[in-house]
């Protein structure tokens, strides 16, 4: 169960969500607690239901998932992603090093804050949408969820699990969404300044959540070995 959620807080290091609830603690002049809430708890609900639909599937072929996670494999495949975790930040770094210095304008990013001035239910569909893309395409949050299918515990606790499984998987951008709260009665602080640092330096940002993936996910596997 520890390994399930040493992953889940892996697949936590959401560089998009966070950089939007970055971006809506400089953009919103009042009512920032109330739409970075929906954002935050819609994202949990389509972590959650994902995380539910996937562990359904995985303890429908329980058997093969036991023999997987059991053997060497699993620690192979956790090093292999993690060395494409790697890959990918170096290839991110040397972007930023590049002739013109600046990161290409994310196309994904304007849309978002378009449902996000005020609070509503489109703040909760956005938070959503949020939730599922990044889990669906996280290779942590199914490592964890195939280690919770396969850890011997009872149905009913793998399902109530899920719980705190989503829950963990929302650590970060949540712990973000109460720092940038508190940046924002006190911009000059310490934490502002990182904050103001991290808004500006958005691909930097990206490179070092994908090293410190990579180095989690290889840990992992070495240790699986």
């Amino acid at each position: 169960m520890t390994h399930a959620l040493v992953l889940a807080w892996a697949d936590s290091i959401n560089v998009l969500l966070i950089g939007v609830i970055l971006a809506l603690g400089v953009s919103l002049k009042k009512r920032y607690a109330a739409v970075v809430t929906l954002l935050v708890a819609g994202d949990w609900l389509g972590v959650f239901l994902l995380a539910l639909a996937t562990l359904y599937i995985f303890d429908g072929l329980q058997e093969s998932v036991q023999k997987l996670v059991s053997s060497p494999v699993f620690g192979i495949i956790l090093i292999a992603v993690g060395g494409l975790a790697a890959m990918m930040a170096w290839r991110n770094a040397r972007q930023v090093s590049g002739p013109s210095g600046k990161p290409k304008e994310n196309k994904i990013f304007g849309p978002i804050m378009q449902g996000l001035k005020k609070p509503s239910l489109r703040t909760v569909l956005t938070g959503f949408v949020l939730g599922v893309v990044q889990s669906a395409t996280s290779a942590p949050f199914f490592g964890g969820l195939l280690v919770l299918s396969a850890s011997g515990i009872s149905t009913f606790a793998r399902y109530v699990g899920l719980l705190g499984y989503a829950s963990v998987a929302l650590s970060l951008p949540a712990l973000s969404a109460v720092l940038v709260g508190q940046v924002r009665m006190h911009p000059t602080s310490m934490v502002g300044r990182w904050f103001k640092w991290m808004r500006a330096h958005p691909r930097e940002v990206s490179t070092i959540a994908g090293y410190v993936v990579a180095v989690l996910l290889i840990g992992m596997g070495i240790a699986h070995l």
